[in-house]
């Protein structure tokens, strides 16, 4: 839903919040406000050299110094120019630099928020803020608050000059000013609404595109292709709509700013010709006018948009701000640093819930001694996966207590505690990379040699090296060119390679191939001998020699043993679910 944009008191406070954030580059702050001062005067000097040149040379007929002064309005003009550049490249230097920063921090603020952040926050939504909202920022600098200042300084100046020259021909020209003053004001509100529907039916295309793209593999499955197409249509529609209604506006406001300021030209000739034969305005002053009225008439065809450009930044600054306030994100308060973990794992009485509501985990308490393997199971939504995110403090809990090595895991650093924390998970997300720099994720310090040795240690070398370049082979956009099974090993060797004391596999071999699956079973099995480990996993062939297996339903620990053990009890879940994966092998 469209957001009016509405002036408020709060926006002096959020400008000035903007203002502050370019205080590391204050120099060049103060650069730019002084050329915009100093090209006022150039500015104004060319009419008025020239009125010069008409009232004390051309007029009498006096040719000595007139070549004098065609020198000095040829430097004044260089020297605006030169000024110009310099304060329309400085300006936008200035912008660049600013969000350059703010992107990098809305970054750095992003990836620490909480998971539930990202659970419950669009993709899209969060690129619009670190591009297209900061990008809009930069208009505040280059297009904005500096510029205005410059402007409203010409205004002033030539107001002041178009007076002391001729207060008659001044206010000829102030006839017109009434007409100006309306127009620019009901075409700054008209714009201010247009550019709001502009960004809000953007907004709209781009999370279509994304989401439909992304899914692209169902839109086709599902021979949705016409469908999805006739949506796009009347999207695109809207928005070709909205930029058309921003255009019209301009359309109408530019050409009318043309015919006032037409108007006012000719008025001033008619009347200041009369003023000129009755001696009332000199010829010098009738001739400069037209260039004073061009100094006046220009910024102010361009303040009201350039007014409404500097409030989308406000806008974009504000969405962009509350962002950078959002406090939700995990407190990293714990101070114990460690270089390995024994790998005692201990539960008590854990309670959680994603939305302070809904208990999805309930009272649990189990322990798992250091090298121990533990398996959890239990039907879709039971809370398997749940307990990796607690565990490794993507979430924090509601109740109960989690130890590693009879440390509360809050008495950790949250960086200490995830590095000794190894996760394959079952959707492997792969990015745009080799595979060396997958493996990796691009930390210097693990050398290919050592990535070379953790892929042998789980087989995964063979499947590597028949890739075109091996480690070099060049990754598409979340794993596409690669198989479920290749993903799956890739992601295993980079839970590998960093020597994690604790070994979590949330589903990682529900899907793959037998073949495949083999491997990696293999692999587990020598590399969990000397690691605390806890494997979800629905193939319960996977875990019948792990240490010890709990079997959730609903949040609670409603069997736990070993595998023979619960096979023992014939109305059991885990016996249930064991003879339904192995009916044809039973029967």
């Amino acid at each position: 839903m469209m957001q009016n944009i509405k002036p408020s008191s709060s926006d002096t406070t959020l400008l000035l919040r903007v203002l502050r954030i370019a205080r590391p580059f204050k120099n060049l702050f103060w650069w730019s406000i002084a050329l915009s001062i100093l090209i006022t005067p150039f500015s104004i000097a060319q009419p008025f050299i020239v009125q010069q040149i008409v009232d004390q040379h051309i007029v009498p007929g006096i040719k000595e110094g007139v070549l004098m002064l065609s020198l000095l309005y040829i430097v004044v003009l260089l020297i605006n120019v030169v000024m110009k550049y310099f304060f329309i490249y400085i300006t936008a230097k200035l912008g660049q630099n600013v969000i350059k920063d703010l992107r990098t921090k809305v970054y750095k603020h992003v990836i620490t928020l909480k998971s539930r952040y990202f659970d419950t926050t669009p993709i899209g939504t969060s690129t619009t803020r670190t591009i297209n909202d900061i990008e809009a920022i930069n208009n505040v600098f280059a297009q904005g608050v500096i510029t205005i200042t410059a402007d409203i300084i010409t205004l002033l100046a030539v107001t002041g000059i178009m007076l002391y020259t001729s207060w008659r021909l001044t206010l000829i020209v102030f006839i017109t000013m009434p007409f100006m003053i309306l127009a620019t004001y009901i075409f700054k509100e008209k714009v201010k609404i247009s550019y709001q529907k502009v960004r809000t039916q953007i907004a709209n295309m781009n999370a279509f595109l994304q989401e439909r793209i992304s899914g692209m593999k169902t839109v086709q499955i599902f021979n949705a292709e016409k469908k999805e197409s006739l949506a796009f249509r009347e999207i695109n529609r809207k928005y070709t709509s909205a930029n058309l209604d921003n255009v019209f506006y301009y359309a109408i406001f530019f050409p009318f700013v043309e015919l006032v300021s037409s108007v006012a030209l000719a008025l001033m000739i008619w009347l200041g010709a009369e003023g000129y034969l009755e001696d009332k305005v000199s010829f010098g002053a009738l001739v400069a006018f037209p260039l004073y009225l061009n100094l006046l008439f220009r910024p102010i065809r361009f303040l009201a948009d350039k007014f409404n450009t500097m409030q989308m930044g406000l806008v974009a600054a504000e969405r962009v701000f509350k962002l950078l306030d959002t406090k939700d994100f995990i407190e990293d308060k714990g101070e114990l640093v460690v270089d390995r973990f024994h790998g005692k794992v201990v539960f008590k009485n854990v309670s959680f819930a994603y939305d302070d509501e809904n208990y999805v985990l309930k009272n649990l308490s189990f322990q798992i001694n250091p090298g121990e393997k533990l398996a959890i199971v239990g039907s879709t939504g039971s809370g398997k996966s749940t307990i990796i995110n607690i565990l490794s403090r993507f979430y924090d809990i509601q109740d109960g207590k989690i130890q590693i090595d009879d440390q509360d895991i809050h008495a950790y650093t949250l960086q200490s505690l995830r590095d000794r924390i190894g996760i394959v998970l079952q959707d492997v997300f792969l990015f745009h990379g080799t595979v060396y720099e997958n493996i990796t994720l691009m930390d210097s310090s693990i050398s290919l040699d050592r990535v070379k040795e953790a892929a042998e240690i789980i087989g995964a070398d063979v499947y590597i090296d028949n890739l075109p370049g091996g480690y070099d082979f060049l990754i598409t956009e979340r794993g596409s060119n690669l198989s479920v099974g290749q993903r799956q090993l890739i992601s295993f060797v980079r839970a590998l390679v960093f020597d994690p004391d604790i070994l979590i596999l949330d589903e990682a071999t529900s899907s793959i191939d037998t073949e495949t699956e083999m491997v990696i079973q293999h692999a587990i099995e020598k590399l969990i001998e000397k690691r605390t480990s806890i494997i979800i996993a629905h193939r319960l062939s996977t875990i019948r020699n792990v240490d010890q297996i709990i079997v959730l339903d609903k949040g609670e620990i409603v069997e736990r043993g070993n595998h023979e053990a619960l096979l023992e009890n014939e109305n059991g879940h885990y016996k249930d679910l064991y003879e339904m994966q192995f009916a044809d092998e039973i029967a």
